[in-house]
């Protein structure tokens, strides 16, 4: 079995992007591994703080491990995690990788706990990841964009090469017109001329955060210009909660017959993504 590294080496290969999906339940789980199967393509479960704390890191682990265990390319990245403490936390556990976002601190201070998480990891195979450029930390549909997000103040590829460099990590997350969440105004557009210099500076795969609600048309130019993996969380929760509550409206009490509405939604929206994702595929 291909390792993560090994998985983002192909997407590089084969110019697509890992589809990355977060979940805080087994429903969820189904939702993203049923449709990664029935594609035949890997995919990325993602974990933020809140979501583990709710399934349990453990067994988010062991069900990713199971589902590996049988064969398929299903991997877990522990997201948004905004310490280094729990960054530690999720490495001991046995996560594929780790994101450490302090995408909020100063460039020194995000240096400093993105190294120290690197350091810990050392001698792993498990991936970090770094964030530079603040985009919300909020996976939900808002009014406006979220306090602190300027969509005009985007990762340079300077300050990427340097931090790249600084800290030692393994993927790169940067702020390019990406935003967390869903803005019902329309999404700031992503700046594509901005990923392909980042691509072609920094030397590491870059990962857009934020995907939720852009247009099919700017992905695949993003995974074009260098994406390797691509985050959506909003539109799943949103899919989800639309089928729970169409299979509540039964009247249904057994919770596998309404929350299978849910899963079924959910599903619909990951083989999309996939199937974009891995348009070259």
């Amino acid at each position: 079995m291909k390792s993560l590294r090994e998985w983002i080496g192909w997407a590089e290969e084969k110019k697509v992007a890992i589809g990355h999906f977060n979940i805080s339940d087994s429903e969820g789980f189904k939702a993203v591994v049923e449709a990664a199967k029935a594609l035949e393509v890997p995919v990325i479960i993602g974990v933020s703080e809140g979501e583990r704390d709710f399934i349990g890191l453990e067994s988010a682990v062991a069900l990713v491990k199971t589902a590996r265990d049988n064969g398929l390319p299903i991997f877990i990245n522990a997201d948004h995690t905004y310490s280094v403490e729990k960054a530690k936390k999720a490495i001991d556990a046995g996560v594929d990788s780790v994101i450490l976002d302090a995408a909020d601190k100063p460039f020194e201070e995000n240096v400093r706990m993105t190294k120290e998480v690197v350091e810990y990891a050392k001698n792993s195979e498990i991936l970090i990841e770094g964030e530079l450029g603040f985009i919300g930390k909020s996976s939900k549909v808002l009014d406006t964009l979220p306090e602190g997000v300027s969509v005009e103040t985007q990762t340079s590829p300077e300050e990427a090469v340097e931090f790249v460099k600084a800290t030692g990590i393994d993927l790169f997350a940067p702020s390019v017109g990406n935003v967390h969440g869903m803005i019902k105004s329309g999404e700031p557009k992503l700046n594509i001329e901005r990923i392909r210099e980042i691509k072609d500076a920094v030397g590491v795969p870059l990962v857009l955060h934020g995907a939720s609600g852009n247009s099919d048309e700017e992905i695949k130019a993003a995974i074009d210009a260098g994406i390797r993996i691509i985050h959506i969380n909003t539109e799943l929760r949103l899919a989800y909660k639309e089928g729970i509550e169409e299979g509540l409206k039964s009247g249904e009490i057994a919770p596998y017959k309404f929350l299978a509405e849910g899963v079924e939604e959910m599903k619909k929206v990951v083989l999309d993504k996939l199937k974009l994702f891995n348009a070259r595929k």
